[in-house]
């Protein structure tokens, strides 16, 4: 009889966990809000860290008396984890992460995209290297953080040269990039900014992701959003939407000192800050549901065929096991919380 009871035991509180955590934000009770809020960020200065750091989001959340709690995440990769463990809401990552996510069968929505990759990434060698161009490479060690946006371009830059199974790849995080770079242990590095900014001191960029979109391989940084959350608080996911448009306002306003709102929280100068962001092209919401971007909920938009050749793409290269059809990117990609936000 005691062990039926340690087993119920047992049983009841792995329930009482899973419940736990299965659900990001749990409703207060009052009108039907959640308590709290999960963000995920990229420490990345675009218009969600200018919306973080200038409050813009309390104006929406905690004015309503919901709590707003900021989890800042290196990769997509970590992201990807956090929405299976359900403890996020909504997450910021490249989009080579967000049809990881589509294909791995999280239950998300692509709502957002905060930019489109330029010179804010890029290939990096050493000055004086001799490396001047991609076939350059050949024979050479070379580290990316595997499943980005960099990891992306960099193995389609590599492909167009024909070097792509003549060099070796590292996987590495942003900050071991910059520490294997100092050390002397690699040879080149695609990696994003700031620590791309770290390489370029006594580096040179081979190639920039401005160009790799020119060549074919477009990049965004793009923002997920948990279904069980947008589905039950749509007015609160447009509320998000509307706190991303003014951190974006905020930079087409006055871009320097948009640069200098963001330089602090990232602990780089205003001047860096300010390359950086001018690197990528910000869009406004009427741009985010042209046909060029997301599309309108009646048809989508040339970024879901993006996604999708993408994703071919991964899969040919064994990054991914399934490539999800067209008609699923045309589905994962939710463009009603934009448009609710320019019905206001």
């Amino acid at each position: 009889m005691n062990k039926m009871i340690q087993v119920l035991l047992v049983t009841l509180v792995g329930l009482l966990v899973f419940t736990a955590c299965g659900d990001a934000s749990s409703d207060n009770g009052e009108g039907g809000q959640p308590d709290v809020v999960n963000i995920g960020y990229l420490r990345v200065p675009n218009d969600e860290m200018i919306a973080i750091t200038e409050a813009y989001f309390d104006q929406y959340f905690a004015d309503q008396g919901i709590e707003t709690n900021f989890v800042v995440f290196d990769s997509g990769v970590e992201a990807n984890q956090a929405f299976a463990s359900g403890s996020v809401d909504f997450a910021s990552m490249g989009n080579t992460n967000g049809i990881i996510a589509l294909s791995r069968g999280l239950d998300v929505e692509l709502i957002w995209l905060h930019e489109i990759l330029g010179e804010i990434e890029g290939l990096a060698v050493r000055e004086g290297s001799g490396i001047e161009q991609v076939a350059d490479l050949q024979g050479m060690r070379i580290a990316t953080t595997f499943a980005s946006t960099s990891h992306y371009s960099l193995l389609q830059v590599l492909n167009d040269a024909g070097i792509a199974d003549d060099v070796e790849l590292v996987d590495m995080k942003t900050v071991d990039i910059v520490a294997a770079w100092e050390r002397g242990d690699i040879d080149a590095a695609y990696t994003w900014q700031p620590s791309l900014g770290r390489l370029l001191e006594d580096g040179e960029m081979l190639i920039s992701s401005e160009q790799a979109a020119e060549m074919g391989h477009k990049t965004a940084n793009i923002l997920l959003a948990r279904k069980g959350f947008t589905e039950k608080y749509k007015d609160l996911t447009t509320d998000f939407i509307a706190a991303l448009v003014e951190g974006g306002n905020a930079y087409r306003a006055d871009a320097a000192k948009a640069a200098e709102i963001v330089a602090g929280s990232l602990e780089i100068t205003p001047e860096n800050a300010l390359m950086q962001m001018q690197g990528s092209i910000w869009l406004t919401p009427e741009e985010e549901v042209s046909s060029e971007y997301l599309g309108t909920s009646e048809e989508a938009g040339d970024f879901s065929r993006v996604m999708k050749q993408t994703s071919d793409f991964l899969l040919e290269q064994g990054s991914i096991s399934d490539s999800p059809s067209q008609e699923a990117f045309d589905a994962f990609i939710n463009p009603e919380y934009i448009e609710a936000y320019l019905a206001r």
